[in-house]
């Protein structure tokens, strides 16, 4: 990720977000273009929202995909692959949700470390997140990051063959179902 080298507020951002035909990410006065993803990327976070579709159901509950942004104050300002907001509060901005319960991130080359890192203490932020789910693409892969009572956090592992939970929003699946469809 490589950032506009000059710092600009959260409302300067936000404007210039508004009228960009390019999505970018905010972190602490520095803006970040967003590269785009590979067909798999699109493909396991496309099969991850299908499955959290059709879940939810008519709950209350709205997922949201890579065109919604999730923010903390004016720290930061990002857009995850997939999240679920439960929170009516976040019903009021129909472009920036700040209180998801659920956050997932298809991973890439370009932004795994940063992902697994940066991002993660940011999002540990947001009071209301229980869960961040980190999926691979190279590998069946779903890492689960579960907030506990004590505010720590816990990660579970899936693997090829599995079936995966998702705690927070009470969802179970073949690890399979995430990686249909997919090309070599």
């Amino acid at each position: 990720m490589i950032a506009v080298p000059n710092y600009i507020s959260p409302e300067e951002y936000l404007s210039i977000e508004r009228q960009s035909e390019i999505r970018h990410e905010y972190r602490r006065g520095l803006v970040y273009a967003m590269a785009g993803g590979t067909d798999n990327h699109d493909r396991i976070a496309l099969n991850l929202l299908t499955l959290i579709n059709l879940h939810l159901g008519d709950s209350d509950c709205r997922f949201h995909s890579g065109n919604v942004k999730v923010n903390y104050q004016e720290e930061f300002y990002y857009y995850p692959d997939a999240f679920v907001t439960c929170d009516p509060r976040d019903r009021d901005d129909r472009y920036v949700k700040r209180h998801p319960k659920f956050i997932a991130e298809v991973l890439s080359p370009s932004t795994q470390a940063f992902d697994l890192g940066t991002k993660f203490e940011d999002y540990c932020k947001l009071s209301s997140l229980e869960e961040y789910v980190l999926v691979s693409q190279d590998t069946q892969q779903v890492e689960c990051r579960r907030r506990t009572a004590d505010n720590t956090w816990e990660t579970v592992v899936y693997n090829a063959g599995e079936s995966v939970v998702l705690q927070s929003l009470g969802l179970e699946f073949d690890i399979a179902e995430l990686y249909r469809g997919l090309d070599g």
